[in-house]
């Protein structure tokens, strides 16, 4: 496994749409309507993969995709400052997402996408938190697998449904 910071080539932005939605649909199956799980796109046009392509050049410090088998197959992103859920405070970082492949779950990519994305974050940054599904028990058994714990709840809209959130915190 190799792991990289996000090059400027609309392959990498496609790689991250695609494990994006073939992500969601597996780990949300369950808990959203198909719906709303179709909008997830693998296949986006081209002028979607540009606009999506240019907003993650502005964050590319904290993107970080793990190659496997010469392909990505996971991803994940940090952020601290500005940009960040009203939740993250100015001496943390919010995990914004952490998707791998579902034919590649369990192999040690998220675990390892996970832990270069906190080695990238300011020497500032005591602490890293995330929202997530509160539904969500594939996330929530990874998380609190890697020494993060439940600090609060919110909610999130997704296709004009509330939908309850856990946020989680790990002290770095």
């Amino acid at each position: 496994m190799e792991l990289r910071r996000l090059e400027d080539r609309s392959a990498d932005a496609r790689a991250i749409v695609r494990i994006n939605a073939t992500a969601m649909r597996a780990a949300y199956a369950d808990l959203l309507p198909e719906d709303v799980l179709a909008e997830f796109d693998a296949e986006p046009t081209e002028e979607q993969l540009r606009a999506f392509a240019d907003r993650l050049r502005e964050d590319r410090e904290g993107i970080f995709l793990a190659d496997v088998d010469e392909a990505v197959r996971g991803y994940g992103y940090v952020r601290w400052g500005e940009g960040t859920k009203a939740f993250v405070g100015e001496d943390e970082a919010g995990l914004k997402e952490l998707y791998v492949g579902p034919d590649y779950w369990g192999e040690g990519i998220g675990t390892a996408l996970l832990e270069r994305g906190i080695e990238a974050l300011p020497e500032h940054v005591e602490r890293l938190r995330l929202e997530t599904l509160a539904e969500n028990e594939i996330g929530r058994r990874f998380y609190e697998a890697r020494g993060f714990e439940r600090d609060g709840s919110s909610t999130f809209e997704i296709g004009g449904e509330t939908h309850p959130t856990a946020i989680y915190v790990r002290e770095l």
